[in-house]
């Protein structure tokens, strides 16, 4: 990838968290420590990678997203309202009764392709649309974002044999690998690790990469449209808060909104990012 193209990535990556920071700021709550850490996947994808259409959303052609960890919905609404798909003012109405915009993701949004909040369901629905896609010899491919405590669920491991077992290529699974859930550190909760190992017995091709770097992304999604004959996992390392420093690594800001200052502190330092990246 060029470094115009990434540079334009890292640029609108700052605009989705500050899209989420947003969302969840007007509503007082919402999980902002994992949508940061999937801020720059999500980016990638609906900027660079996937075929979408914002004038016609369910355009039967389109790649898929699953968000499977749905409670990060301000990450995904805030790329969808930086793509176009709805307004940014609506964003302010982020888990307000009356709105569509709920705190797990609702199909009903535009551009969202699957409803998602219990934890562990979301890969078994991409695998189920990556099988259609076959079926209906329609040429899709499926994106599924998972965290690395959700794939403590037992759900995950039975999609990940059936997408091995019917090598679905079409179909890519991203951990967020931010090693934090709400009750601390993954290890010490319920160990998923050896993650890649894991996929890698089930017949997965497997990537780790760098979660916050475009061109490892955008070279991993690249890689896994290449591979023949099985699913790509790609491991993400990421940080949880990323790009707040006061946020990051920090498991208090799983499902936590800031207060007033803390916003406009978090706000200063991504415009400050935003500067950088624009030299």
């Amino acid at each position: 990838m060029d470094a115009t193209k990434s540079k334009s990535l890292r640029e609108t990556a700052a605009h989705v968290r500050l899209n989420a920071l947003k969302a969840v700021v007007s509503a007082g709550s919402g999980h902002i420590g994992g949508s940061l850490s999937i801020t720059d996947i999500l980016t990638a994808l609906y900027f660079h990678q996937m075929k979408v259409d914002v004038k016609n959303p369910k355009w039967e052609g389109r790649d898929r997203l699953v968000l499977s960890k749905g409670h990060c919905s301000p990450a995904l609404y805030g790329v969808l309202a930086e793509k176009g798909f709805f307004p940014k003012e609506e964003l302010k109405d982020f888990r307000q009764i009356d709105s569509r915009l709920s705190g797990h993701v609702e199909i009903s949004v535009p551009g969202v392709d699957m409803s998602t909040g219990s934890l562990g369901q979301g890969l078994s629905a991409a695998v189920g649309m990556a099988l259609a896609a076959g079926m209906d010899k329609v040429d899709y491919r499926v994106y599924a974002i998972m965290g690395d405590g959700e794939i403590e669920e037992g759900q995950i491991w039975e999609a990940a044999m059936s997408a091995g077992h019917y090598k679905l290529d079409n179909l890519v699974a991203i951990v967020d690998n931010n090693n934090l859930q709400i009750d601390g550190q993954i290890t010490d909760v319920m160990s998923p690790y050896p993650i890649d190992k894991k996929f890698d017995s089930f017949n997965w091709n497997t990537i780790v990469i760098d979660g916050h770097d475009m061109d490892q992304i955008i070279d991993a999604f690249d890689q896994a449209e290449k591979t023949k004959g099985k699913p790509t996992a790609i491991i993400a390392k990421t940080v949880k808060g990323k790009g707040v420093s006061f946020m990051e690594n920090v498991a208090g800001w799983h499902g936590k909104a800031p207060d007033q200052t803390q916003y406009e502190a978090a706000v200063s330092e991504i415009e400050a990012y935003l500067e950088e990246v624009r030299g």
